[in-house]
């Protein structure tokens, strides 16, 4: 896919004073812009959607969707954890560097909310009801993701496993799924190969794929029967992962929610064997 970024140069000279104002934007936030709505880079360069989509036009490009992904996909080629570090080091000033990032994440939460839509919380919460079996997968920044939902889903409804994808064990599984089988499967640019490979192989065996991710162009989504993106961006070098915690938190308090009862029941008998075996420390009595 042609460059956005080396097309805006180009073009630059061509433009009308307005569109050189919003190309002056892209050209020195892309990181930002490959995540914001159309209506988001209007407000924020103070300019109208039309004048965007004018802009993404005149590039050659369908709209600012296709314009976008063409933004995220040479961002995903340089998104080394030393190239982003020297990137987002330029803007961070020590003294309030916790405020910054208190805003930081704020903003990232807003952001995935005003993305995933109802409809699709609905449908996760009720495949993952329906699920035979529910496996959670994820590595490095990922893995703790998938450790967190498998934790709380298995705590609920007693069948969820987390799916090591750097091990070979999943292919085993694998093997065996069939459309009553769910997996659920966390990745962030520069997308592990792995976990490609893996939602890839469950939707041959028809198994069911939702995919926390950081986009719609994201290579788990063309594999997905649900996208839930969530904004990986950090202050950093590194991957975030508190929307995606985020998230998961929901859909493990919205799971909860569903079936009261009968998982109050499970809670009550899994409480049982931890006051049996003497499994948390209590404050002794005086």
């Amino acid at each position: 896919m042609s460059n956005p970024i080396e097309k805006l140069k180009i073009k630059m000279h061509e433009l009308t004073d307005t569109q050189k104002k919003v190309a002056d934007f892209i050209i020195k936030n892309p990181m930002d812009v490959a995540f914001y709505t159309v209506d988001q880079l209007a407000g924020i360069v103070g300019t109208s959607t039309t004048t965007i989509m004018r802009l993404t036009f005149s590039l050659g490009y369908s709209g600012y969707s296709e314009f976008q992904k063409g933004l995220q996909e040479i961002l995903r080629s340089k998104a080394a954890p030393h190239t982003r570090l020297e990137a987002n080091m330029k803007d961070l000033t020590k003294n309030d560097l916790w405020l910054q990032y208190v805003d930081f994440q704020i903003n990232s939460i807003q952001n995935t909310f005003d993305v995933i839509t109802n409809e699709s919380l609905e449908k996760t919460i009720k495949t993952i009801l329906n699920a035979r079996n529910i496996y959670c997968t994820g590595v490095r920044s990922g893995l703790p993701v998938a450790q967190y939902l498998t934790h709380g889903l298995n705590r609920l409804l007693g069948n969820a496993k987390l799916q090591n994808a750097d091990q070979s064990d999943w292919i085993d599984d694998v093997a065996g799924f069939d459309s009553t089988d769910l997996v659920i499967a966390i990745s962030y640019p520069r997308y592990a190969r792995r976990i490609v490979d893996l939602v890839s192989h469950a939707k041959k065996a028809d198994a069911t794929v939702i995919a926390i991710t950081d986009s719609y162009s994201s290579p788990l989504a063309k594999h997905a029967d649900l996208i839930l993106p969530c904004n990986s961006s950090s202050l950093s070098f590194h991957n975030s992962i508190t929307t995606s915690i985020f998230l998961s938190d929901y859909l493990i308090t919205a799971v909860a929610a569903q079936n009261h009862e009968k998982i109050k029941s499970r809670l009550d008998k899994v409480n049982d064997i931890l006051t049996e075996i003497n499994y948390h420390h209590l404050p002794s009595s005086h």
